[in-house]
């Protein structure tokens, strides 16, 4: 197996901007956050055939270690639907059984089910919803993600308001 050190963040093409802001976040040296991007390896052009594009996305995503969603109810529609590529994505993440963040892009804190793609919730997919600020995701990605293989928890989990009090949120 490739080693694997890559975060994959998947998302609905509607919530692009917020994808955009993660590097952003990633860029600024006054924000303590990182990541490496599995979106980097592997170009895909937007005129390209749909397999293509999806034996693409597999690779990044064989080669990722963790797994960021961007949570919205457009995420939810289309990582269910069976369909998009970000369906596609949701499926191979069941499959690699990878830690899911699932960064809400409204700000909750708290699990919100409306924001999880169908398949995460049927297959009671172990998850940690975090709110869309650097800080907590990047605790989740070193805390939830590195304690994720050797858990038996299933679910969705959420942070109590203490850990966004000690972060500083």
């Amino acid at each position: 197996m490739s080693y694997r050190n890559k975060t994959y963040v998947a998302f609905a093409s509607e919530d692009i901007r917020s994808y955009w802001l993660m590097e952003a976040w990633r860029e600024n040296e006054n924000i303590d956050f990182d990541f490496y991007d599995a979106h980097d390896l592997y170009e895909a052009r937007d005129t390209s055939k749909p397999e293509t594009i999806k034996g693409r996305l597999r690779e990044r995503m064989k080669n990722a270690k963790q797994f960021v969603l961007l949570g919205s109810s457009t995420a939810k529609k289309k990582g269910g639907d069976g369909e998009s590529f970000l369906a596609y994505e949701v499926e191979n993440m069941v499959a690699l059984d990878l830690p899911v963040v699932v960064a809400n892009l409204d700000g909750d804190r708290k699990v919100d089910r409306g924001f999880i793609p169908k398949p995460l919730l049927d297959a009671d997919y172990y998850t940690m919803s975090v709110s869309f600020q650097p800080a907590i995701i990047k605790f989740a990605l070193d805390n939830y993600a590195a304690d994720y293989a050797s858990s038996t928890k299933t679910g969705c989990y959420y942070y109590e308001l203490n850990v966004y009090e000690k972060l500083g949120l």
